[in-house]
């Protein structure tokens, strides 16, 4: 029983001293590290969600003294029928992105990442639609898309000139033709995550069931596709985000044309906003906006990605 003092002496004595200032320093460099990244996201992101918050209870063209308006510039914005049409639209753009881009991401994934030739030419061919600027994309395709175009011409070359049709102009075809659009742009970046996730799926799984008989596509279902769950879940959420989001592409091939047929909410609030120098309700909108895209981001981390997200977090070891 006397022996025992000594020995737990003994192991204190062997664990190394922590530094006095060691503590100090370690704040002091986090300090250093995330004020210049705090300071930026203050800054640009939520002092200006603050201002247009404020601007929101206003009526405000800019110029005029601002004249205290309460709620009325949400509920003009709730009741507004093409802000409404707008919202569909991106819907629309989302369940489209979920429903036609995420199967052929899979696909295309699935098949690049097997061995074939040509592999790192076909997955550059993939990808580079994604590196192109969204300016230098609507640009090309509008220039295509024109009466008697590119696409058209192709079209006729291989005699399907009869299902040629007014690909911007018409008010029920413009938006899935946007949608098409948006398919060769972003399908590469869908495809590259999904890759990056197949190559952290360990070969030794695949083999273990190609022993014990099971088919390819028995592998890929039962396997491959459970493990690429996370993947899967946080592209979606991208997906979903960047179609509520969705501006550049849809403004400069259409304008939200014609007669609002393609209208997003971010080129309602354009419109609104500065277009029509009605500051106060365009920031309603843009709150609005923001407001959709939290909620939604909120309700997708409570059901969709709160298992991969637990016990990822670290904490400073002390």
């Amino acid at each position: 029983m006397a022996a025992a003092p000594p020995a737990r002496a003994g192991r204190a004595a062997s664990r190394p001293a922590r530094r006095p200032g060691g503590r100090r320093a370690k704040r002091l460099e986090l300090t250093l590290l995330l004020t210049p990244a705090l300071v930026l996201f203050v800054g640009f992101v939520l002092l200006p969600i603050a201002a247009a918050f404020y601007y929101s209870f206003f009526k405000w063209t800019g110029f005029s003294p601002r004249t205290w308006f309460g709620l009325g510039n949400y509920s003009r914005v709730l009741q507004n029928d093409v802000f409404l049409h707008s919202l569909l639209h991106n819907i629309i753009i989302a369940v489209l992105s979920v429903v036609i881009q995420l199967p052929l991401s899979i696909g295309i994934a699935l098949l690049l990442n097997g061995k074939i030739r040509g592999r790192a030419v076909l997955r550059l061919i993939v990808f580079a639609p994604y590196v192109l600027s969204e300016a230098i994309t609507a640009v090309v395709w509008l220039l295509m898309l024109q009466p008697d175009g590119l696409v058209d011409q192709i079209f006729k070359a291989v005699g399907l000139g009869g299902i040629i049709q007014n690909w911007l102009a018409d008010s029920d075809l413009v938006l899935y033709t946007l949608f098409v659009v948006i398919t060769w742009k972003y399908l590469g970046f869908g495809i590259i995550l999904l890759l990056a996730g197949l190559q952290s799926i360990p070969p030794e799984l695949r083999e273990a069931a190609a022993t014990d008989g099971a088919s390819s596509w028995q592998t890929t279902r039962s396997i491959v596709l459970p493990l690429l769950g996370p993947t899967i879940r946080i592209w979606i959420f991208l997906s979903i985000i960047g179609s509520l989001q969705l501006f550049d592409l849809v403004w400069i091939m259409t304008l939200g044309g014609p007669a609002n047929a393609s209208s997003t909410m971010a080129i309602y609030l354009l419109d609104r906003g500065f277009s029509r120098y009605e500051f106060g309700y365009g920031s309603a909108v843009s709150i609005v906006l923001f407001v959709v895209c939290f909620i939604f981001a909120l309700i997708y981390q409570r059901f969709a990605l709160r298992r991969d997200t637990q016990g990822a977090l670290t904490r400073i070891v002390e």
